[in-house]
């Protein structure tokens, strides 16, 4: 098994575990490898050295590591988040517009939902004082969850 550290397009890092660097390359070229986070089919394969423990420990150096981009601690975060978006509201599709302003104007029930928008649609809805929030949801999790 070969594990390997790896990042998209919007720097993204995750780990990817593949049989060897033959199955992650064919999956790669089958674009089968996609961000967990973003659903990014632009994922390179990051730099990285195995680790052998054969005696004491190293002595901790004097600079602190820098992470640039988002850390693992935000991205567990923002999974978390969006998981609780997924749970709590109704999928209304494609008519995510149109459902808000009725929401809004008390046509419809009021309820938290969630869909697609263009950025025109969703740049007329805050300029209607309707309150919406891009999100992008991984493409992982717009499934059932195992």
């Amino acid at each position: 098994m070969k594990v390997l550290n790896l990042q998209c397009g919007h720097a993204h890092s995750f780990e990817g575990w593949f049989a060897s660097e033959d199955d992650f390359q064919g999956q790669l070229a089958r674009g089968l490898v996609e961000c967990p986070l973003c659903g990014d089919a632009q994922v390179a394969k990051l730099p990285s050295a195995p680790r052998l423990n054969l005696g004491a420990p190293e002595p901790k150096p004097a600079r602190q590591e820098v992470v640039s981009g988002p850390t693992p601690q935000l991205q567990a975060a923002w999974m978390e988040l969006v998981k609780q978006v997924l749970a709590n509201t109704e999928d209304v599709g494609g008519r995510f517009a149109e459902e808000a302003r009725k929401i809004h104007y008390g046509e419809s029930e009021e309820r938290g939902i969630r869909g697609q928008a263009s950025r025109e649609e969703t740049q007329e809805l805050l300029d209607e004082g309707i309150g919406v929030l891009p999100l992008p949801i991984p493409k992982g999790l717009k499934g059932p969850l195992q």
